[in-house]
C-alpha cells in the first residue's frame, strides 16, 4: 500500500461513470491520491464510449475494468464517492467506517457520444474540487 489516501468511486454498474471518476482521479490527482471504482451490481464491462474518451485524454489504464463491490470491500479507503443515486442508496457499510459523500452524475450510456464529454467535464469541475480537497490538503 502506498502512502496516498485511498478513493472508492461507486456507482452501479461500474462501466461508465465511476470508471472516468477513477481514471481522472489517478491522472489528475495521482500525487496524494488512488483511485479505484466498482459497482453495487458491476456489469462487468467498460462502456466503449467511456474508454474512448478516456483513451483520447491520455487518462486510460488497462488495468481499469469493471469490478463487483467485493472485490474491494477489503480496503482501508479514506473516502467513499458514490456517482450515482441508485449507488448512493444501496452503497453498503464498508468495515472500516469510512467518510462517504454523494456527487451524482447522470448516466451518458445509451446517449450521444458528445453527452460523455459533458459527464467528463462535470467530473472535472464537481468531482475533482471535492476530492482534492477532502484528501489532498
Amino acid at each position: 500500500m502506498s502512502d496516498k489516501k485511498q478513493v472508492l468511486v461507486l456507482c452501479t454498474g461500474n462501466s461508465c461513470r465511476s470508471i472516468i471518476a477513477e481514471a481522472m482521479i489517478n491522472a489528475r490527482l495521482g500525487d496524494c491520491v488512488e483511485a479505484q471504482s466498482s459497482g453495487v451490481k458491476a456489469s462487468g464491462k467498460v462502456n466503449p464510449y467511456a474508454k474512448a474518451l478516456l483513451e483520447s485524454k491520455g487518462e486510460w489504464k488497462e488495468a481499469y475494468h469493471s469490478k463487483a463491490i467485493e472485490s474491494v470491500l477489503a480496503t482501508p479507503f479514506d473516502l467513499v464517492v458514490t456517482v450515482c443515486d441508485h449507488a448512493k442508496e444501496t452503497c453498503p457499510i464498508f468495515p472500516k467506517a469510512v467518510k462517504t459523500i454523494h456527487v451524482g452524475f447522470e448516466d451518458p450510456s445509451g446517449k450521444a457520444e458528445e453527452e460523455y464529454a459533458k459527464t467528463y467535464d462535470r467530473i472535472k469541475k464537481e468531482l475533482l474540487p471535492v476530492i482534492r480537497a477532502e484528501l489532498c490538503e
